[in-house]
């Protein structure tokens, strides 16, 4: 296309060395077992957002994928494909591609190590190009691409019809009639095809924002801009900010486009429409993008984000189990991960899932993983919950893998001098890694001044072992464990314990036995006796786990168990489902740690709170929520209905104490993805707003069936921003869909 407007296609790189070294491309060696290798041509197409492979064969059809789809490139032999079918003397010419969502990594070997540098240099470079790409920038970058797409014959020009299919690839349907009208207002020369400045003119009123005009328009009192003055009135108004005109300079200066416009120090509508996209102009508190909160208070004092089996990256039966799964959840925040470990063969410990078929992965490989990615994404620490089956002597060879392979970032003994009263803070632990298992002795007996033990012991087994869903034969055979003293000495503020009753664990456990809780156990604990679990909670750690009839790692909800004052509250972080989206929503803020600090009223030893009868106290803080959903912005095509256009409908929810809960939908839009408009407004009551989480999720109508996920956003009622604002959409595997929001408008009022 002609116009400058789109020439951003190279994403700012037009002339550089890493971008050309794609375009050119070359031969890899693709690696898919240990005997099929096979040579594959790569390059980036002209876009900058595919690239394109094929076989050396010609009859064998090409293929491409999207950039956007990469979530990370890997020099070495890290995936589990490379370690399983390469030798280590290839490992300086082995990258891997890895994907988002389940996708099969692209395992690739170079011909030389500098040529294997080059293409994951190249590939970084060209994703970080993307990721830092404005959400202006985006949109335009898709629309760019979309038109290439629909220019059938490379003309650099838009026929009637060409235009129609291009209104079809950005999810809008239109009649005949719109489509020669729009086409007719916007062929100024009369030639029958769209050129330069006319599709510019097309663009421009494709991307109208009528709404922001009226928001704008109400506010730009300046000779048709705003002004500094005009800003602060905004934003102190509608957004109930407490804004300066420093503030408001700084806003035009970083966001005005027109130099003109930023040197009379004045916001333009395009400047104001890119300032309304921003990160700290969306609806997520900005603040609460990084550590906000005290991070010294006692470990058991904050929920954790918590992973349950963590090494399986499909169903709990026959599906494969990867250090890939551990990376994943770890970058995604996780800070408990679970390692389920069983005697493999040539005296090496094997984690997989006993008694079903799947796959087996070493015990030093997840433990290598974990140590690599453990801190990428948070610096607060990770527990490692051991699901110990192994004999003696391999928990001998487990315990020395953590110790070689942690080092000192491996806490063996309490901080301090003396036995803890309590356990130590996030802060205190930044970078280090506990261990969760069964002890042979109580902690404080290694205060003792006669402390003896032998270096094996029988212990019950892990409490996970003993689920419902399990046969006869295997609780037999499962009933006691020797424990090794050497992996025993590692538990130190997790040790695992069956629980009794909340009487019997005040009495007679310490601070940092925990116990883990089967999903339905910890829900009936939650609904009849969650006063009682949020003072055991005040003191001690719980787990819960899904129930073991979950074969298909479906989740559970964790919001009844938070307000329970449960921490360590493990999902199956491989599944795709609201509950998921609900976890990640919870643990969105506090920068990503991990770590959400639990409510005052639920650190409290003397705590009344109950979530179910919700009696008088500060956490009774009525709030109305009023919420108007305005519009939606380039909502994506559902991959199973390509041919069809999305009738988006949006969701509302609000998730919290039973009180709290409660959801309302706006209308469907008759085939518009691309710029649908609802001004429909919704009220929610909120009691307890510090427990509360807010989901918007849109859908696509379906009369016949039932509606299809588009895409959502989730995050604690507490960090939503007032007035008017622009809210993210994450597809099912929780990646921002590049271009795709709503906008809506939002107050909190105090009810009473």
């Amino acid at each position: 296309m002609e116009t400058n407007r789109f020439e951003n296609k190279n994403n700012g790189l037009e002339n550089d060395r890493d971008l050309q070294f794609l375009l050119q491309g070359g031969d890899l060696l693709k690696v898919r077992s240990s005997s099929w290798k096979k040579t594959r041509y790569f390059r980036l197409m002209e876009d900058c957002k595919t690239m394109f492979r094929e076989s050396k064969r010609t009859f064998k059809t090409s293929k491409t994928f999207l950039v956007d789809e990469i979530s990370a490139v890997r020099m070495g032999r890290q995936s589990d494909g490379l370690k399983k079918n390469t030798e280590e003397n290839v490992e300086s010419r082995c990258f891997s591609i890895m994907f988002k969502g389940r996708r099969k990594n692209l395992d690739l070997i170079a011909s030389s190590e500098d040529e294997a540098r080059q293409w994951v240099d190249s590939l970084q470079k060209i994703l970080s190009s993307l990721n830092n790409l404005s959400t202006q920038e985006k949109t335009e970058h898709w629309i760019f691409s979309c038109l290439r797409k629909s220019d059938k014959n490379k003309d650099d020009k838009l026929s009637l019809s060409e235009l129609k299919n291009f209104m079809h690839l950005i999810n809008i349907e239109v009649d005949d009639d719109y489509a020669e009208m729009l086409f007719e207002k916007c062929d100024k020369s009369n030639s029958g095809y769209l050129a330069g400045e006319e599709i510019k003119h097309f663009y421009d009123l494709l991307t109208h924002r009528e709404e922001i005009d009226v928001i704008y328009g109400e506010y730009a009192k300046t000779s048709g801009f705003m002004s500094p003055q005009n800003l602060v009135d905004f934003l102190k108004k509608e957004q109930r900010e407490d804004a300066t005109l420093a503030d408001a300079h700084n806003i035009i200066q970083k966001h005005e486009p027109d130099e003109n416009a930023k040197e009379k120090k004045l916001l333009s509508k395009d400047g104001f429409l890119m300032y309304m996209h921003h990160p700290e102009a969306l609806v997520l508190n900005p603040d609460h993008r990084e550590v906000y909160q005290d991070m010294d208070q006692p470990l058991n004092h904050y929920f954790i984000s918590s992973s349950h089996n963590t090494y399986l990256m499909e169903d709990q039966l026959q599906g494969p189990s990867s250090t890939e799964a551990y990376v994943r959840a770890l970058l995604k925040g996780c800070r408990c991960v679970e390692l389920d470990c069983w005697d493999g063969s040539e005296g090496e410990p094997e984690i997989y899932h006993g008694y079903t078929l799947t796959s087996k992965i070493l015990f030093k490989d997840a433990i290598k993983a974990i140590k690599e990615y453990a801190f990428k994404t948070s610096d607060y620490p990770v527990i490692l919950s051991l699901e110990n089956h192994c004999s003696v002597e391999q928990q001998e060879v487990m315990a020395h893998h953590m110790s070689s392979i942690l080092g000192s970032a491996l806490i063996t003994s309490p901080l301090g001098n003396g036995m803890p009263k309590c356990f130590p803070s996030p802060e205190e632990l930044k970078g280090k890694f506990l261990i969760k298992g069964k002890r042979l002795n109580k902690l404080e007996a290694t205060f003792a001044p006669d402390n003896t033990e032998d270096d094996e012991e029988d212990v019950t087994e892990e409490e996970e072992s003993d689920d419902e869903d399990q046969d006869q034969e295997k609780k037999k055979e499962k009933k006691k464990l020797k424990l090794a003293k050497a992996l025993s000495d590692m538990v130190v503020y997790c040790k695992s314990v069956h629980f009794h009753g909340f009487e019997d664990a005040r009495q007679h456990l310490s601070f940092y036995e925990m116990s883990s809780f089967k999903e339905n156990k910890a829900l009936e604990l939650a609904a009849e006796s969650a006063n009682a679990y949020i003072h055991h909670n005040v003191e001690k750690l719980s787990r819960i786990y899904p129930a073991g009839c979950r074969t298909n790692s479906s989740n559970y909800s964790p919001v009844p168990l938070w307000s329970a004052g449960c921490q360590v509250v493990a999902l199956n972080f491989q599944t795709t489902c609201t509950d998921m989206d609900v976890n990640q929503g919870r643990f969105l803020i506090n920068g990503k740690s991990g770590y959400v600090l639990k409510p005052a009223y639920m650190r409290d030893p003397a705590s009344e709170f109950d979530p179910v009868t919700l009696t008088r106290g500060d956490w009774l803080q009525h709030k109305t929520l009023h919420i108007m959903v305005i519009s939606g912005q380039q909502l994506p095509k559902l991959s199973k209905k390509k041919s069809s256009i999305v009738d988006p409908l949006v969701r509302v929810e609000v998730y919290g104490v039973p009180d709290d809960n409660a959801e309302e939908k706006t209308n469907a839009i008759d085939n518009n993805g691309f710029n649908p408009e609802w001004n429909e407004n919704m009220e929610f009551n909120v009691h307890v707003p510090e427990l509360a989480l807010v989901r918007f999720t849109v859908e696509d109508h379906d009369s016949a069936t039932s509606n299809e996920f588009v895409g959502q956003y989730t995050l604690p009622f507490n960090s939503l921003r007032m007035g008017y604002r622009h809210v993210p959409l994450l597809n099912k595997n929780g990646d921002v869909l590049p271009s795709a929001g709503l906008f809506v408008y939002i107050m909190v009022t105090d009810a009473n």
